[in-house]
């Protein structure tokens, strides 16, 4: 399933579901992507400034993809829907 994401909170929240769906804990996402589990915890958390290669990393560990999608004139209707 695809979803949506317009700030480090909402990728954060993304992480968080996704590591938890595999079960495993921060300490054990940051041990597969080669991180340390305070900065996923950051992330998770929704912390801004993170590294492009760290997402990367991360998502490579939960076997994630990043796609970049142009918005239409549908999304832009949702986007208004949700503020």
């Amino acid at each position: 399933m695809s979803q949506i994401v317009r700030s480090p909170v909402q990728l954060g929240n993304i992480i968080r579901r996704a590591r938890r769906n595999r079960g495993w804990t921060q300490s054990e996402l940051a041990d597969h992507a080669g991180l340390r589990q305070e900065l996923v915890s950051k992330i998770e958390t929704g912390h801004e400034g993170t590294k492009l290669s760290t997402i990367h990393a991360i998502f490579a560990a939960l076997s994630l993809d990043l796609v970049v999608d142009a918005r239409n004139a549908r999304q832009a209707a949702d986007i208004e829907d949700i503020f």
